[in-house]
């Protein structure tokens, strides 16, 4: 293998641990955290309170809606396949279809279920009514009060996201899921607290580090002779992925490139960072300066159903390199929009001839999916997550709760509750990523086998049943049995 390119990788997993700048050793281990300000990690998961049901969405009154979801963490607090192989008639221990559909016997089901403590089938009880949609607004609410005893968000993974699967469930019924949404995304925690979840999950998983380190690996390699190079980040958030990908330039034989990065972001996530871009750009700029890498950053604040060419300002003569990490799947497609944001961003990604385009994505069904075959979906691939962080976090750890609540509550509510372009959260498997990506024109780029066996070594230092595989040209990262995260590369 190139020489310069496996000393450009290693460098990305050996950030220098001197106080002027901030990186994360192989081991995930933070390298310096100054103060809040400092780089934290990209995450954005919505930063969403937790959930309740019997909030009116046309009211608007934000303090009241703050007191019912108190309201409702403080009784919280107190108290595995993909659908696409779930045979529903053989899934109700003794009730088959025609017995959910009779009148009120869901009720009977319900409680059986709940006398032996069965909560997946409560849930998915819950949620078949509501899909069938046969019953009152009412009857459906009691179908889900009666399933509450068997959540709790400080109890069993399950437990935990049983309690925001409930949730909702219930933001479904009173169709208050958009507002609930939309309104805690800029609202609590802190942006400093909201960074700290971030920060924890990011070290408690290795879902990000593995999707940070592939990409970064692929446009190392791609630009490992090239000395300008432009990066188009599609959501910059608090630019953290570059940290290392600065170092490991400023290392390179013969000296450092020219670098110029340009952050898109939807104005949103202003909050979760405490501003705008440009302090993305002071921190970058400094990090790049103290390295001696010649750096320019521009920020661009815009969604990314937004996003036209004139936003990215391609230069001629500059090597380009696209990211698109953890955040295509929030591009309305020809299923939401005629217009298609979906396609249509790829399509104005490839007009431009970039060197690489990485992309990295959770690995779920849940775009296109009918409800209830969403639901299934989402409890399978939540579940999974969820036993991850039981494997790092002790069960009644605080900060555990703020994780699962502030950094993976909201989109589990966004895919159960929203329709139409009111659900963001909208996952697609990597085989219908890889169809969009060739009807673009794209073809498969191959990932380094050095950024792969570096991988491996970063999962030594977590659970063993965490699953690394490469398939068809692309990582996957799982949890057991369960694939989570998808990364791979086109040109």
């Amino acid at each position: 293998m190139d020489q310069n390119l496996r000393f450009s990788v290693h460098t990305l997993e050996t950030a220098d641990n001197s106080s002027s700048s901030v990186g994360f050793s192989p081991s995930g281990s933070p390298v310096s955290l100054q103060d809040s300000h400092s780089f934290q990690p990209g995450l954005y998961h919505s930063p969403d309170q937790t959930y309740t049901s019997h909030i009116n969405p046309a009211a608007g009154n934000v303090d009241e809606l703050e007191l019912r979801l108190r309201e409702l963490e403080a009784a919280m607090l107190g108290s595995d396949q993909d659908f696409e192989e779930f045979d529903v008639s053989s899934s109700w221990d003794g009730y088959g279809p025609e017995d959910i559909n009779q009148e009120n016997d869901e009720f009977r089901i319900m409680e059986e279920l709940t006398s032996r403590g069965d909560l997946k089938q409560a849930l998915l009880a819950c949620a078949k009514a509501i899909a069938e949609n046969k019953l009152t607004t009412a009857e459906q609410e009691q179908l889900i009060s009666m399933a509450r005893p068997l959540v709790s968000v400080s109890g069993e993974p399950a437990q935990r996201l049983g309690a925001y699967m409930l949730e909702g469930l219930a933001a479904r019924i009173y169709e208050s899921g958009s507002i609930i949404y939309k309104t805690l995304k800029c609202k609590e925690p802190t942006s400093g607290e909201l960074l700290s979840y971030m920060l924890l999950l990011y070290e408690a998983c290795p879902y990000f580090k593995f999707g940070y380190l592939s990409a970064n690996g692929a446009i190392a390699e791609a630009t490992k002779n090239e000395d300008r190079i432009h990066i188009v980040d599609f959501q910059i958030a608090q630019g953290g992925q570059w940290v290392t990908l600065i170092q490991a330039l400023a290392a390179r034989p013969g000296g450092p490139p020219k670098l110029r990065i340009t952050g898109i972001d939807d104005p949103r996530n202003n909050y979760a960072r405490g501003g705008g871009l440009n302090i993305v750009g002071r921190r970058l700029e400094m990090l790049a300066e103290s390295c001696k890498v010649p750096f320019e950053f521009h920020g661009v604040p815009v969604s990314g159903s937004d996003i036209q060419i004139e936003h990215l300002g391609v230069r001629p003569g500059e090597a380009l390199a696209v990211n698109c990490a953890f955040v295509l799947h929030h591009m309305p497609d020809e299923s939401v929009d005629p217009r298609n944001h979906r396609d249509r961003l790829l399509r104005l990604i490839k007009s431009l001839s970039p060197k690489v385009v990485t992309l990295v994505e959770q690995e779920a069904n849940v775009n296109t999916a009918l409800f209830f075959h969403r639901f299934q979906e989402a409890f399978s691939y939540y579940s999974a997550m969820f036993e991850s962080i039981d494997a790092t976090l002790e069960r009644d750890h605080r900060e555990r709760i703020n994780i699962e609540k502030h950094c993976l509550a909201g989109e589990i509510v966004n895919i159960i509750a929203c329709e139409g372009t009111e659900r963001e959260e909208r996952h697609e498997l990597l085989g219908k990523w890889k169809t969009r990506f060739r009807m673009a024109g794209f073809s498969p780029y191959p990932l380094s086998s050095y950024v792969n066996a570096t991988i491996k070594t970063l999962l030594e230092n977590y659970c063993d049943r965490y699953r690394l595989q490469e398939r068809d040209g692309a990582l996957f990262l799982g949890w057991m049995n369960r694939d989570l995260v998808s990364s791979c590369a086109w040109k």
